[in-house]
Formats: C-alpha cells, sequence, structure tokens
C-alpha cells in the first residue's frame, strides 16, 4: 500500500526486535539514538542499546540492553554517543560474527541500525551477506536454545545504515550526522584567532581534519575568507610557494593586518608528498619574515555541543532509518537513509561503500557537486586577481528588512565578484530609503574583507522588505524607464518565510541561537523537578524557528501559526505534561511563535499551564526576542550568502550582456526580476512576478512551506499518541560514479 498509517501502539513488529549500534563518533549521533528508539517503540518494536559497537555485539551480556523511552532523555545536546564505540577486530573475522549472530538471535533481533563510517557499514554488509550461513551453522552446533524455531524466527536479518563522519567524505549524502558541528567548532576557533592575529599582524596556519577529504578545510576557508587553503583533492601546483608568498603579500598590501592558511591533514602537492602545516610556516617565516603561528585543531573537532542542523539531520535520520528496516523484505538489500535537499532518500549500502574505497585514493576522490562549487567560489574569491578592463557598468547592493546574521558574507561576495566581472560597486546605505535620499558610495575590495564573520551589518537596512519592495520596482518600470534595470533579491530572513527558497540567510544562526538557549534553560530544571517552560520565539507569522527548535531541543509541543490550535489542544498538551511528571523526566519544554494566535498569547498560555499544574508542576516563560537577530553567524549562512551573492552577480552580468543595447541597459521582462533561492539541493533563479501566486501577502509567508511535514516526528518524539503519515516514501536511488571536473565554471 503506497499510503500506510501506523497508530500508537500498534503490533506492527511483533516479536521483532531493533538493535542500535554506533561506529565512528561525531556529535549528532544521540539524535538519531533517541529518534530510532522512540520510533521504534511507537511502531511496536522492542528496541536495544548495543554498547561499545560491533564489539558490544560480539560480547554480548550486558553490552546489549532493552532500550526504554526515558532512557534516552536529555541525550540531545550531548556530543558524542551515549552507548559508546570501539573498535573490533574480532568482528572482522567470521568466528566473531558469528558470536555476534547468536548474540542477536537469542534475544529476536531481526533489525540492526548502524550509524559509522564507511568502515562500519562495511561490516554491516558483510553481516547480512553472511547471515543465513552463520544461521546455519548456529543451527548445526545448538548454539541457540529453540534451534528450528529461533532459527525461522530469525531467517533473516534487516539492515540500514546512517553517515556518521565529521569529514563529509561518505558519496551520496549531502551532509553526514557531525560534519555541521564539527564546522561549528572549527569556525569558534578561528574567530578567536582572528581577533589576535589582527592585534599582532600575523599569520596563523590552521590545520584541521580530512586525511583523505578536504571538505572541512574548504568550508573553513569560505566561510573565514582565508588566504589559501590546501586539500588533498587539488594539490597546488608546483611552483606554489611563490604563489602563496605573493598572495600573502598582496594581501597585506591592501592593508589587511592578518593572514589565515587552512591546511587538511592531508594535504599533498603534485608528487604526492605531504604538504604539513610546519612546512608552511617554514616557508612564510623564511621568504616573508611575518611572525607565524601554527594551530592543530586535532580532536576538539569531533567533541562539543551538536549543532542544530546535526539534531535535526540525526532525528530525521533515525526516523527514515525505522521506516525503511519496517518495510524491509528478505529481499531488500541493505540501505543507507540520508537526506537530498530536503528529501529524504535510501541509497544501496554497498554501492556507497564502494565508491568511498575509491574515495580514499585522492588523486581518484569523486568530489560531488557542491564540493565543486564550494571549490570554484573559493578560487574566484581568493585567487582571482580584478581585470585591467572595466566593464562600464555600475552594481548596486543593498540590504532590505530586518537584520539576519549572514548578509555581510552575501555582501563580501557579491562586491568582490562584481569588481572580478569588471563592474564598479556601489553599496546603498539603510536599503531603499538610503537609495532614495542618495546614501550611496563605491565600494572596494579592501572595503568588506573580513565581512564573513560579522554579525552586525556593514549596510544597515531599512524597514521595507526586500520581496515587496522589488516587486514594486516592476510595477514601477511602466512609469520609469530608469527601473527597467536587472534585479537580483536573495533571502535573507531570520524567520524563513521568503517564497520561492527552502532556507534563507540568517534562520541557521537564529535557529542555533534558540537552540542554545533551550539547552541552557532545561539544565536550569535539572537540580529543579516538575518544571515547564513556556518560550516564545519569532519568526512573525511564520513558524519555522519553533518548529525546528522544537526539533533540535526536544520539545513537547510547539505552537504555530501554520498549525491552528484550540484550547482542547491545550488541554491535551498540559495533560501530556502531567502524565510526563510521573515519569523519571520531570521537565517540559513548550514552544510558542510569537503570532500564532491573537488570543493565546505567551501570558496566557503560562497563566494557563500554571493553572492547571498547580501541586504538579510550576511554569517559567522566556520571551527570547532580539537575541535571536544577533550573534556570530553560522558556517551555514556564512557559506550560503557567500555563494548567493556569488551567484547573483553572474547571473546579473549575463542580463546586462542580455540586455544591453549600445551601452544602455533596458530589462522589462519578467525574467530579469528574479529571486536567487535554494530549492531541494539547488539554487535556481525565479521571476518575481511568478512568486506572488505562491504568497500570502497579509501574513507574509509561502502558501506551502517544506518544514510541516517534520512536524508529525515533533509530536511523535514528544510521545503523542498521532498517526504518522508515510505516503511520501523514500525511494532507493542509485549513486553516479561520475567523475566531476573540478575546473569547470560557475
Amino acid at each position: 500500500d503506497s499510503h500506510m498509517s501506523m497508530r500508537w501502539g500498534e503490533a506492527s513488529w511483533a516479536g521483532r526486535g531493533l538493535g542500535y549500534l554506533p561506529g565512528r563518533v561525531s556529535a549528532g549521533m544521540n539524535a538519531a539514538v533517541r529518534a530510532v528508539v522512540r520510533v521504534g517503540i511507537y511502531t511496536g518494536a522492542k528496541v536495544y542499546f548495543v554498547h561499545e559497537g560491533y564489539q558490544g555485539l560480539v560480547d554480548g551480556g550486558d553490552n546489549i540492553k532493552e532500550a526504554t523511552w526515558e532512557s534516552v532523555s536529555m541525550m540531545l545536546q550531548l556530543g558524542g554517543t551515549v552507548i559508546g564505540s570501539a573498535r573490533c577486530q574480532d568482528f572482522r573475522t567470521r568466528e566473531g560474527r558469528l558470536k555476534a549472530a547468536r548474540n542477536l538471535v537469542k534475544r529476536g533481533i531481526t533489525n540492526l541500525c548502524v550509524i559509522g563510517g564507511d568502515g562500519s557499514l562495511t561490516g554491516a554488509d558483510t553481516f547480512r551477506a553472511e547471515w543465513s550461513g552463520l544461521l546455519a551453522d548456529l543451527v548445526k552446533t545448538g548454539s541457540i536454545g529453540d534451534g528450528e524455531d529461533a532459527a525461522r524466527i530469525s531467517s533473516f536479518l534487516n539492515i540500514v545504515g546512517m553517515v556518521g563522519s565529521i569529514d563529509n567524505d561518505f558519496c551520496g549524502t549531502d551532509m553526514t550526522i557531525g560534519t555541521d558541528s564539527a564546522l561549528h567548532r572549527i569556525m569558534e576557533i578561528v574567530d578567536a584567532i582572528t581577533t589576535t592575529a589582527q592585534s599582532h599582524q600575523r599569520t596563523f596556519v590552521l590545520e584541521v581534519m580530512g586525511r583523505h577529504c578536504g571538505y572541512l578545510a574548504l568550508v573553513t576557508s569560505l566561510a573565514c575568507g582565508a588566504d589559501w587553503v590546501f586539500i588533498p583533492e587539488s594539490p597546488p601546483e608546483d611552483d606554489w610557494e611563490d604563489h602563496l608568498c605573493r598572495r600573502l603579500t598582496e594581501t597585506r598590501g591592501r592593508g589587511s593586518r592578518l593572514n589565515i592558511i587552512i591546511v587538511a591533514e592531508g594535504a599533498i602537492d603534485k608528487h604526492g608528498k605531504a604538504i604539513t602545516s610546519e612546512d608552511i610556516k617554514s616557508l612564510v617565516v623564511k621568504r616573508l619574515g611575518y611572525d607565524t603561528r601554527v594551530t592543530i585543531l586535532g580532536h576538539v573537532q569531533r567533541g562539543g555541543t551538536p549543532s542544530a542542523f546535526d539534531r535535526i539531520l540525526g532525528s530525521r535520520m533515525g526516523v527514515e532509518a525505522v521506516m525503511a528496516l519496517l518495510e524491509g523484505t528478505p529481499d531488500s538489500p541493505a540501505c543507507v537513509v540520508s537526506l537530498s535537499g530536503n528529501q529524504a532518500v535510501r541509497l544501496p549500502l554497498m554501492e556507497c561503500v564502494q565508491v568511498v574505497s575509491v574515495a580514499v585514493v585522492p588523486s581518484l576522490f569523486p568530489p560531488c557537486r557542491s564540493f565543486q562549487n564550494n571549490w570554484n567560489v573559493y578560487k574566484l574569491l581568493a585567487h582571482v586577481r580584478p581585470p585591467p578592463t572595466k566593464s562600464g557598468y555600475n552594481l548596486a547592493v543593498l540590504n532590505v528588512g530586518a537584520p539576519a546574521a549572514g548578509m555581510n558574507a552575501a555582501v563580501r561576495s557579491t562586491v568582490r565578484i562584481g569588481i572580478i566581472h569588471g563592474h564598479r560597486m556601489l553599496a546603498v546605505h539603510d536599503g531603499f530609503e538610503g537609495l532614495a535620499e542618495g546614501k550611496v558610495e563605491e565600494i572596494g575590495w579592501a572595503g568588506v574583507g573580513g565581512w564573513t564573520g560579522l554579525g552586525d551589518l556593514g549596510l544597515p537596512p531599512c524597514a521595507l522588505q526586500a520581496f515587496t519592495g522589488s516587486l514594486e520596482m516592476i510595477d514601477g518600470r511602466a512609469k520609469f524607464e530608469e527601473l527597467c534595470i536587472p534585479i537580483c533579491v536573495i533571502p535573507a530572513t531570520v524567520s524563513n518565510n521568503v517564497p520561492g527558497s527552502d532556507f534563507s540567510i540568517g534562520a541557521d544562526t537564529a535557529l542555533n541561537t534558540i537552540t542554545m538557549t533551550c539547552d541552557r534553560i532545561k539544565q536550569s530544571a535539572a537540580g529543579t523537578k516538575r518544571r515547564v517552560f513556556i518560550i516564545e520565539t519569532m519568526g512573525g507569522y511564520c513558524g519555522y524557528l519553533a518548529t525546528m527548535a522544537g526539533l533540535a531541543a526536544g520539545a513537547d509541543a510547539a505552537y504555530i501559526y501554520e498549525d491552528p490550535f484550540t484550547i482542547r489542544d491545550l488541554q491535551i498538551n498540559v495533560e501530556h505534561l502531567t502524565e510526563k511528571m510521573k515519569t523519571t523526566v520531570k521537565r517540559g519544554l513548550v514552544l510558542r511563535n510569537e503570532k500564532c494566535n491573537d488570543n493565546y498569547t505567551t501570558d496566557f498560555i503560562f497563566n494557563l499551564y500554571s493553572e492547571e499544574g498547580k501541586g504538579i508542576f510550576d511554569c517559567r516563560k522566556n520571551v527570547l526576542g532580539h537575541m535571536q537577530q544577533g550573534g556570530t553567524p553560522t558556517p551555514f549562512d556564512r557559506n550560503f550568502g557567500t555563494k548567493m551573492g556569488t551567484k547573483a552577480v553572474a547571473w546579473i552580468s549575463g542580463k546586462i550582456k542580455e540586455c544591453s543595447r549600445h551601452g544602455r541597459i533596458f530589462a522589462n521582462t519578467a525574467d530579469s526580476a528574479c529571486l536567487l533561492g535554494m530549492r531541494r539541493r539547488s539554487l535556481v533563479f525565479q521571476p518575481l512576478a511568478e512568486l506572488k501566486e505562491q504568497t500570502d501577502f497579509d501574513h507574509r509567508l509561502p502558501k506551502e512551506q517544506w518544514w510541516l511535514k517534520l512536524r508529525p516526528i515533533l509530536k511523535i518524539l514528544a510521545k503523542y499518541k498521532i498517526d504518522l503519515d508515510t505516503s511520501e516514501k523514500a525511494h532507493l536511488e542509485h549513486i553516479m560514479r561520475k567523475r566531476v571536473s573540478m575546473e569547470s565554471n560557475i
């Protein structure tokens, strides 16, 4: 049946157990553990923790324990994995796998969820391929109690994998669990180093993880505007020493007080010789005499609190893993669950592993399209010199609306790519109001230096909105020929409510701010039992922040405008929390979007919960306010802004050529005024006029929003008795082992 609903307590998995074990450790794995346990229990399965990875599977005993709903409480904010992981030589042998099979059969575990890197998943696939033979040996030797009956019940082993790796080195996935958190750790250190480097006029060489994959190094370089990056996928030319020294000298000559060089630990030259951070330091000191320091980040990149993205990624993967196991048959291939854009996908496990086995040879590494785009953008911003000839055209950039972290990164790349295209770049202060008042000045290459990490705005905005303001400019084209110019809107708002884009610059930073605040609030309740927190988030009428923060922080409810609620729903939530206080988890978290309901205000909900919870729990309320709009931009927002700015200028340059006649520009077609948005996994230009039909202007909302489909997951993970509609199944996709050219143009 293409449409399947599962109800709480249905014995869909009667007599079937689900085992969960981790491999390589990365932040966000606990979110996956929590989701697998709770959704597994929701479907009627018995769920078991396998402590210490494959070693625990081989040793058995207390290493394999049944999990409960409460046993995964307060796990979301913890790094690593609470059930441990270990390398296991025993599992590499058939004898070890025979012991593991015996331990699974004895407990009736017929489904295995494995999270780790390529080694863990390769072991899982080998285990499944051998299962029937292992089972026959166990029956033959009498190693399992009921013999034939036990073998019949455990006749096949269903396996689903999730990828946990900070290197983002697994083919077929957009992001692996832990990568975003690792980037957060790296950028925290880069930002701290930047301040001291500027004070002392220093050069810093930072070595990040990545033996065979330079993803962390490359994205870090984009996010901080590094002068140079060394990655194994693209060894530098033989005279790289000369180029590097010239680059550093030019940067200092433009007034910069610091240089940053990022090195992946697996960096090599054209001849396969390692390029180490110490080699680079010696070169800079010897040739240029710059005060140079080396920082090797090491395992700090694996630790710390998981980012909001990794928590949501782990949770979504965990849910999809259980769905895949539930639908599994003896003929179903072992698969890996992941995300492609915003869609859950399933990939044949062995296809993934085989591609990764090729990837460990750097010269054969098949980078994905995202990696290629990152590399091309970095090369443009860091290595291409502005042309001596000018295009003769002026290009203006302005910020519109409320501030959003990451806008400065977009402005920086817009200005620099515009200069590379030969345009004269103009900065408009105070948005459309500043444009009307003539607050326009030329801005150069050095004028936007170091802007990627700024949370405050280099170009202050005004109160108007970019989308609606640009629509008014289009309407004015009929009256004013001066408005017949190419217009490109880049979505930047913490609310993530811009039509035509799944994400907006600034939303990730706001989401992380809310999530970390919720962590602290929940932690404050550790010593005070039976307490419920009511937290109001921003977003206007858009419930994105409340919903996603609810998933990331483990909220019991998230009230939003798009999902109407009544007093009966509030009563159900109070009753739910009353029951929760009887368990070992004596705390509650409720999020409320600021405009979810005119009458059920934050004060109303706080008073209602306080009254109904008398003698059972007490309440506290927090209105987060404008702290959600501030702070240092996250790695995602820095890179998203950088790539959006780059793409926008390339599009405008194309439109200038297309609409230019005898040195004058006349652009009045619908496709000459577009919004650049992310749709699933692609950046696409959409005419603003077409997006009008997709917009609820009264509430400043897109009429359709992809994230609303995640709300049932939030409720299920909070133990509500609801239906989970899985009509939109993730289909099995195959991996194309097609090498992408690293030198292709943007």
